[in-house]
C-alpha cells in the first residue's frame, strides 16, 4: 500500500475544502490565511498564563500539537516555522517577550530548544493525522504523548547544553512542567475526536 492511499483528510480541509463549492480562493491564499490564523493562535496561547500547579502554564504547546493534527504536517508546519519567523525578526510572539528579550538573542536563550521542539512536534503530529490518528480519542492521545516528548526532549537537551549538565537541568526544564503537559494532553484528545464527530454530523 503507498503513503497516498492510507492519508486522510485533516481536520482543516474537512472543515474548508481545497476543491468544490467551498473553495473561493486559491490553494496557496487559503493556506496562507489558514498560517496567518494557527500565528495568531500561537501568539495569544503564549500570553495567557493559566494558573496551575506547581508553576503556571501557558496553553502553547497544546496549541503547537493541536495546529499540526488539523493542519497536517506540511501546513501545520510551514504555519509554525512562520509564527518563529515571526519572533526572529524581533516581534513580541513568544512567552516572556518582549522582557525578556527579543529576536534571535532570545531564541538563543533557554527556549531554544523547546521552540524548535515546537517545529518538529508539529509536523511529527501532522504526519500522524493524515494517517487517522486524530479520529479516535486513544490514538490521538498517543500522538500527543509522542509530540510533546519531542518538545521536552529537544527543550531539556539544548537547555543542559546552554547552562551546563552540572545543573539540575531536570528540575529547572521538565519536572515542573509534567501535570501542565499530562492536562494539555488529555484536553487536546478529547478535542479532536469530538471536532471530528461534529464535522461528520454536519456531512
Amino acid at each position: 500500500m503507498t503513503d497516498t492511499a492510507v492519508r486522510h483528510d485533516t481536520l482543516a480541509a474537512a472543515l474548508w475544502p481545497s476543491h468544490g463549492k467551498l473553495a473561493e480562493m486559491n490553494g496557496l491564499a487559503r493556506a496562507s490565511l489558514l498560517a496567518l490564523v494557527g500565528s495568531l493562535l500561537l501568539y495569544a496561547s503564549a500570553k495567557v498564563q493559566v494558573p496551575f500547579y506547581p508553576v503556571p502554564i501557558t496553553m502553547q504547546t497544546f496549541a503547537v500539537l493541536v495546529i499540526g493534527m488539523a493542519y497536517g504536517w506540511r501546513l501545520g508546519g510551514a504555519t509554525v516555522a512562520f509564527y518563529l519567523a515571526q519572533g526572529a525578526v524581533g516581534l513580541p510572539v513568544f512567552a516572556g517577550t518582549p522582557e525578556k528579550g527579543l529576536g534571535l538573542a532570545y531564541m538563543a536563550g533557554p527556549t531554544g530548544g523547546y521552540l524548535l521542539g515546537f517545529l518538529l512536534a508539529a509536523i511529527a503530529v501532522g504526519w500522524l493525522a493524515e494517517r487517522g490518528w486524530d479520529r479516535s480519542v486513544l490514538k490521538t492521545l498517543a500522538a500527543m504523548v509522542l509530540g510533546t516528548a519531542i518538545i521536552f526532549a529537544l527543550g531539556v537537551l539544548y537547555l543542559g547544553a546552554l547552562i551546563g549538565w552540572d545543573k539540575p537541568v531536570l528540575d529547572f526544564g521538565l519536572y515542573p512542567f509534567l501535570p501542565g503537559a499530562v492536562f494539555k494532553i488529555g484536553l487536546a484528545a478529547a478535542v479532536l475526536p469530538l471536532a471530528w464527530k461534529a464535522v461528520s454530523k454536519r456531512g
